[in-house]
């Protein structure tokens, strides 16, 4: 294995060897690189790498060796870009579809060169001799040699694709997208055997996704996106399962989107679920199920009712229609009567499990299950309104078939209904996901209903009827047909009648009258015998000795009883090593059967190896010899056809024809017509040359007149030229001056036009301007002058307030001087009042400063008013005063505009208070100089 120190050499050297030719030592060296352990760190180059790789496993068609690669560039780059394998994968696909469709394209005849059942088969020994004797031709051979291994080559690589990409969370999307194109593919060519394969592959590993749970990167189908991607995947392989016609693989695709639907317990989209019934009613209809087929479509006309916005009336009433008819296309009678136990029971399994597909109940439970039935159906269209929205056709026929009773009119009246019916139809125009509605795939079984119906009228009416009359009345069918129909109905219950054409008549009777005596005549005869018996020897009676074994019953069924205790676990010790034997048996007899299997397998391996080796080498001779004995054949067909030609007999008529009698005689009929062929050559150009000397000599006076006519010709037509010339010169010369004087003539009007434009310009724009500066001055001044109102209103309204302030403070300042007198007075009042004699010198003192003092304290007051009452008794000074100036208010607060007043006010109490000063006291003889003396000294 080569090695290489770098990714790029590795790169580098495989496109060397591409270079020279060698693209299978440059695609071993790639994949040796690939797959070594040495280069498992992802790089950019790696990508590259796989690119070149890819390239190579394509143009080789080397599908194993491109699974590899891939497999092991997934482990490579699963956690560090993933996004690089789905890119290395989408080119992969690109490349093998690409030669495919060359390949294609360069075929003449696809359909022969397709026209095989499996694309993996190889051909067999019977199918290589059935070409030899049919005589295929060679082109339809190279044909199949040309597109076939492409497309099988596409086939495995779709395969193998999906076989990586499975259970794979990161890569879901690439996983569903190769899923919908190998669909395509198998859609576009017709390739059954394939999509079979490819619905098992997806199953297979849906069914691997649910039992190993525990896988890294594992897909969650809860997750709304995976769930959608896996969905619309199963949907897609409904719609290719139906249009290539596969009915039972389609049937299973719907079983596989119910199942995954219960996986999640979801309900899908409305949109996917009028795909799903569309495709459930398409199949039951194929399967002949027309009571599923009409179930089916009542659940899509519920749901176009429901979630369809855009469906509009018509399209409503023909979804009803097909409904209706449906349902009556259901047979009357229930086709399981007289089965046999086995054959009800899997008819009741098959029931309940289309009921559940039908109904889609991802949690459907057995008490819960619906029994589908044609009378339940029809009850069903009637209580949801589906018959109110159907057509007058429709509802006429419903009517006449399952309510009126018309023994001899009813096909008469039945039959113009069915022809206009079946004249109604189309596709949908709101409802695209429903296929093309065609009522009249339903007349056929319309009108068996109708004959079925008639006869079980007619039985109802008539014990006897002719056959003609019969005919006559139902002009649907012939009677053969109508014998049909008839012998279905009697089988299973629904009429009782008798076809006897000895006398052209037909017989209706009871339907019990053969079919339940007849089936049950044994067990009837068995009863009346055994009831005869009993009458013949009738039963004695036994008289019971219960009575005289009773001492003894209690101890034998104890002892009974143990005894079958024990006889029990012996059995269960037997049985248990009877079984433990068996499986040691069978454990045993699996190996050996296990390891005969393999070593039967491996031998079967080797042999089929070597058989097809073998006949490979055979073919590939057979192939050679084969295209040798063509090319002789087509040597000696035209030797024979030659010969033919020239009257000859045919070479080697009724000899026996070798490979090299016929190469011989090839090759010498070959050498005879070469010489023959090379004599008449020569015989031929010796009469070529004298027949050429002669006509030359002939044509050489006809080309010299033949020349000088030319020139004559010539030298009139140069003439010609040139006067046209001049003309076109002359033209050109006026026409570019017209066109200068056309270009200064518009550019001069251009210039006034713009020079104009821009005077306008200017103008407006100065007549703007002054307008502004007018309006900006005539604004200034506005604002000067209410600036100027505000200012002096403003100015008014301070002075005003400043006197109203003035005012207040002069009229506060005349009110306590009101205060002041009012209370000096009451002052003097009381003192006078209260002493009877002139107060001491020292009283006006304390009074004449009441502004000054203080407020006294509460116990000063009460002690000022105690003593006031005892005027004889004697009073300190220092107390009095205390006590009378106790009671004055404190002196209002002094301001700026107050303290000359005050001052003013202050001055004349101060000389009343030295004026009184000066007086003598009461009862003393003379005045007191000295003290008031002092007291100014004081001061």
């Amino acid at each position: 294995m080569a090695t290489f120190a770098r990714p790029e050499n590795a790169l580098k050297r495989a496109e060397e060897l591409i270079n020279v030719g060698q693209k299978q030592e440059a695609l071993e060296a790639l994949h040796s690189f690939i797959t070594s352990r040495r280069y498992r760190a992802w790089t950019r180059t790696h990508e590259r790498i796989m690119f070149k790789y890819v390239e190579l496993c394509v143009d080789m068609r080397r599908g194993r060796h491109a699974k590899d690669g891939l497999i092991q560039y997934r482990g490579i780059c699963q956690q560090v870009n993933i996004t690089s394998l789905e890119e290395v994968i989408k080119h992969f696909m690109q490349l093998a579809t690409e030669k495919a469709e060359l390949a294609r394209n360069q075929a003449q005849a696809l359909e022969e060169a397709l026209d095989i059942d499996d694309l993996e088969a190889d051909k067999r020994p019977e199918d290589l001799m059935l070409s030899y004797v049919s005589g295929e031709k060679g082109k339809d051979r190279s044909d199949r040699e040309l597109v076939t291994p492409w497309f099988k080559f596409l086939w495995e690589t779709y395969r193998t694709v999906l076989e990586i990409l499975r259970n794979n969370s990161r890569l879901e999307a690439l996983y569903a997208m190769t899923a919908h194109r190998a669909f395509q593919f198998c859609k576009q060519y017709k390739r059954t055997t394939e999509f079979r394969r490819l619905c098992e592959i997806i199953r297979n590993h849906l069914a691997n996704l649910n039992k190993y749970r525990d896988q890294r990167d594992r897909p969650d189908l809860a997750a709304p996106e995976s769930l959608q991607l896996y969905l619309d995947t199963r949907f897609e392989q409904l719609k290719v399962a139906t249009e290539l016609e596969l009915w039972q693989e389609a049937f299973r695709s719907i079983e596989d989107i119910y199942g995954l639907m219960c996986m999640v317990k979801k309900t899908p989209k409305p949109s996917l679920m009028v795909v799903y019934y569309s495709k459930l009613s398409e199949i039951f209809w194929m399967s002949s199920s027309h009571l599923y087929h009409a179930y089916a479509w009542l659940k899509l006309f519920s749901l176009q009712k429901s979630f369809n916005k855009n469906l509009n009336q018509k399209d409503l009433q023909l979804i009803a229609s097909s409904v209706v008819l449906a349902a009556l296309s259901v047979p009357p009678y229930d086709r399981s009567y007289g089965a046999s136990h086995l054959e009800l029971e899997n008819e009741k399994e098959r029931s309940l499990r289309v009921a559940n597909l039908i109904a889609f109940d991802v949690e459907s439970k057995p008490e819960n299950r619906e029994v589908l039935s044609r009378s339940s159906l029809l009850l069903e269209l009637v209580a949801k309104g589906v018959m109110n929205c159907v057509t007058q056709e429709v509802k006429d026929l419903y009517h006449i078939l399952e309510h009126e009773f018309l023994p001899l009119d009813l096909a008469l009246k039945v039959q113009p209904l069915l022809t206009k019916i079946s004249k109604l139809g189309g596709k949908l125009a709101s409802a695209s996901s429903v296929p093309e509605l065609q009522l009249s795939q339903y007349v056929p079984s319309l009108e068996k209903l109708a004959a079925l119906r008639l006869l079980q009228r007619v039985s109802q009416v008539y014990q006897t009827m002719n056959i003609e009359n019969l005919s006559r009345i139902i002009p649907f069918f012939d009677f053969s047909i109508v014998e049909k129909i008839s012998v279905d109905a009697v089988k299973n219950n629904f009429l009782a009648m008798k076809v006897d054409y000895r006398k052209g008549a037909i017989f209706f009777g009871n339907k019990s009258l053969e079919s339940e005596v007849l089936r049950d005549h044994l067990s009837t005869f068995a009863e009346s015998l055994s009831k005869a018996r009993g009458m013949i020897y009738p039963p004695v009676e036994r008289i019971s000795k219960l009575g005289e074994t009773l001492p003894d019953l209690v101890e034998v069924v104890e002892k009974e009883h143990k005894r079958l205790l024990a006889r029990k676990s012996i059995i269960e010790k037997r049985k248990e090593e009877q079984e433990r034997q068996l499986l040691e048996m069978e454990r045993e007899e699996e190996a050996k059967r296990l390891k005969l299997q393999k070593i039967t397998e491996e031998a079967e391996q080797k042999r089929l190896a070597s058989e097809f080796e073998q006949m490979k080498n055979q073919r590939i001779l057979r192939e050679i010899e084969e295209r040798e004995l063509e090319e002789a054949q087509a040597l000696l067909q035209e030797a024979e056809k030659r010969s033919k030609k020239k009257g000859k007999k045919p070479v080697l008529e009724g000899e026996k024809i070798t490979k090299k009698s016929l190469m011989e005689l090839a090759l010498s009929e070959q050498l005879r017509e070469k010489q023959e062929m090379e004599k008449k050559l020569q015989k031929l150009a010796k009469t070529m040359d004298y027949l050429e000397r002669a006509k030359r000599e002939e044509a050489a006076p006809l080309i010299e007149a033949a020349f000088q006519r030319r020139l004559a010709e010539e030298e009139a037509l140069h003439t010609l030229e040139q006067q046209k010339i001049f003309q076109e010169r002359v033209v050109s010369r006026r026409k570019s001056e017209y066109d200068r004087l056309k270009e200064e003539r518009e550019e001069k009007i251009h210039l006034t036009i713009q020079t104009r434009k821009q005077e306008r310009d200017a103008k407006r724009k100065m007549i703007y301007f002054l307008r502004s500066e007018e309006e900006r001055q005539k604004r200034l001044r506005e604002e000067e002058e209410a600036r100027k109102l505000e200012e002096m209103e403003r100015r008014k309204k301070e002075e005003a307030e400043r006197k109203a302030k003035l005012d207040e403070i002069a009229e506060k300042q005349r009110q306590r001087e009101r205060e002041l007198e009012e209370k000096e007075r009451q002052w003097r009042e009381e003192v006078l009042g209260r002493s009877g004699a002139v107060p001491s010198r020292t009283e006006p003192s304390s009074m004449a400063r009441p502004v000054e003092a203080a407020p006294a304290a509460p116990a000063a007051a009460a002690a000022a008013a105690a003593a006031a009452p005892s005027a004889g008794k004697y009073v300190p000074r220092f107390k009095r005063v205390a006590a009378e100036g106790g009671g004055q208010a404190p002196p209002p607060e002094t301001d700026r505009w107050s303290s000359g007043s005050r001052m003013d006010d202050r001055t004349p109490q101060q000389s009343d208070w030295r004026r009184d000063d000066r007086r003598p006291s009461f009862g003393s003889g003379a005045p007191r100089s000295s003290t008031w003396q002092s007291s100014r000294d004081r001061r």
